[in-house]
């Protein structure tokens, strides 16, 4: 009783009026118990009808420059992983507590790219953002933004690949806004290659755009992959970094021409007559090769592979021939198994990882979210990442991810597996 009536008298709500009516209430005069109740319950509705304003906002990203507030403090966050618990298998549950999702919204986090904000342009149902990773053999800890700063004072991570990378960055910005908002420190007005400090905490952030982590460029609608030659634009700014989380996959389903020593070796799609089309699965596997055999030649911090993230959430149809994803809720891990593209691309990025750890002087670890986020095809915006009537490219997006949503749980799993042993 006493906790209830603290709720709806609380100092952040001054001019309550419950507020007021309770403190005319004194002791001589106390109504009967059910009367404070009923008092009491109103107040904890007025409270709980605040916060749902806030996460069914489909304003504006950011309207104001509010700080940040304190981080939600929870039993369950903050915690490490027992040693041999394996993070990525697992299922799915819903999320019954221990501090709620989503960790933030679309008006508490400025970062969030408008093609993945899910809320500002109407996503009616909110269920996806009510469930989380259970690891089969572990609980993954809640993300703790204090912790997270706390635990990499003075460090620096980048994260290396197309825009799954800066998705999955700009979910770690967000995640952090609960404690604090990083000054851009950028050299380049190119958003692709931006660097964000957390001055309090003196960590760096940073976003180097290769999609296909090696030298490319276009020549009409075919691109020409040199894939012996790492993509300098990315290779020449990590040695001053301690962790890189290197990603690639999509692009490689380009028509494209494969260069190996200045000379055509094979395409993907190219119907050039003489040339072989030795497939996209060669040009991902020989590019993954050359950058991870470049970056741990020349770094000798953390690296980080994160894994595909689907493509095959696609139904109805291709991403330009009307295919969608609107399905509500996760599958179940029986419901659904890895297969075709998904399945050799992951194939070829585990075993290029593990070919490239064996020589290896840099700590290396494979962050394989495939198989979580395959279960996930209610994560992404479908037609929820512009305005019905813009015309854009990928209408229907299925290949990113919503923020807040799923992907949230990378920067879970991140943060475990960049805790030193």
């Amino acid at each position: 009783m006493q906790l209830l009536l603290a709720v709806a008298t609380s100092e952040f709500w001054p001019n309550n009026p419950m507020r007021r009516l309770i403190q005319r209430v004194s002791p001589a005069a106390a109504p009967p118990l059910p009367s404070l109740l009923l008092v009491a319950a109103v107040g904890v509705l007025l409270v709980l009808a605040a916060h749902r304003s806030s996460f069914f906002d489909t304003t504006s990203a950011w309207s104001g420059a509010r700080r940040p507030s304190r981080a939600r403090n929870s039993t369950t966050a903050g915690g490490r992983v027992p040693k041999g618990c394996d993070l990525f298998r697992g299922e799915w549950v819903p999320d019954g507590g221990g501090g709620g999702a989503p960790y933030y919204t679309n008006r508490s986090c400025p970062h969030i790219q408008e093609h993945q904000n899910c809320l500002k342009y109407g996503r009616p149902d909110r269920g996806f953002l009510r469930w989380r990773w259970r690891p089969a053999g572990c609980d993954l800890p809640r993300f703790d933004a204090a912790a997270f700063l706390r635990s990499f004072r003075g460090r620096s991570l980048a994260f290396v690949g197309d825009s799954l990378a800066r998705n999955h960055m700009q979910s770690l910005m967000c995640l952090l806004s609960k404690v604090e908002y990083p000054k851009d420190i950028s050299k380049t007005p190119h958003s692709e290659f931006s660097t964000m400090l957390y001055e309090s905490h003196n960590f760096t952030m940073a976003i180097f755009w290769s999609p296909f982590l090696v030298k490319a460029n276009k020549s009409g609608d075919q691109w020409h992959l040199h894939l012996d030659e790492p993509d300098d634009a990315w290779l020449a700014g990590i040695p001053g970094f301690d962790y890189v989380v290197l990603s690639a996959a999509n692009w490689f389903t380009r028509p494209s021409m494969f260069i190996e020593a200045g000379r055509v070796v094979g395409c993907h799609i190219c119907l050039v007559p003489g040339v072989a089309d030795l497939t996209l699965r060669y040009s991902q596997r020989m590019a993954l090769r050359t950058a991870l055999r470049a970056l741990t030649g020349v770094f000798n911090g953390t690296v980080v592979l994160r894994t595909l993230s689907p493509t095959s959430h696609f139904e109805g149809g291709e991403w330009d021939k009307g295919g969608d994803c609107r399905r509500t809720r996760p599958y179940a891990a029986n419901e659904t198994r890895m297969a075709g593209l998904d399945l050799d691309m992951h194939t070829v990025q585990v075993e290029e990882f593990a070919r490239a750890k064996v020589a290896a002087a840099a700590r290396m670890v494979l962050m394989d979210t495939t198989a979580a986020m395959l279960l996930r095809p209610d994560g992404h915006p479908s037609r929820y990442g512009h305005w019905a009537n813009q015309n854009v490219t990928l209408y229907n997006d299925c290949v990113h991810w919503c923020l807040p949503g799923p992907i949230d749980v990378w920067n879970e799993m991140l943060f475990q597996i960049l805790l030193p042993d």
